[in-house]
């Protein structure tokens, strides 16, 4: 069986930071992350996901999102695996991520 390791900074829903989540989800390349995670059926692991940049970019984007607690990041082996924190979000923000990522597929 494959080892399972957790991300360490992902806040908690006490701590979302409202002001980061919207400054996390403002962004183009982090939009497209989200609507392909909320339209998978499972966790994907960040090569799954097509983004237009470079590997080094798109880390930055993935930490940009999993650091104001939108997405979880977790290891199996060595692939970094991402599933979206509806439950978490939807707790905190009522409505906020599925609205974010309904009007973000309308945009071109």
């Amino acid at each position: 069986m494959a080892r399972v390791n957790e991300m360490t900074d992902e806040p908690g829903i006490a701590d979302f930071d409202f002001a980061r989540v919207l400054a996390a989800v403002a962004d183009p390349v982090r939009l497209s992350i989200l609507r392909q995670l909320a339209s998978a059926d499972d966790a994907l692991s960040c090569g799954a996901i097509e983004l237009p940049v470079k590997a080094s970019t798109a880390t930055h984007h993935f930490t940009a999102l999993r650091q104001a607690g939108v997405l979880h990041q977790y290891y199996v082996g060595t692939s970094r695996m991402n599933l979206l924190r509806l439950d978490d979000m939807e707790q905190a923000y009522p409505g906020f991520l599925p609205s974010v990522i309904a009007a973000s597929a309308k945009t071109p």
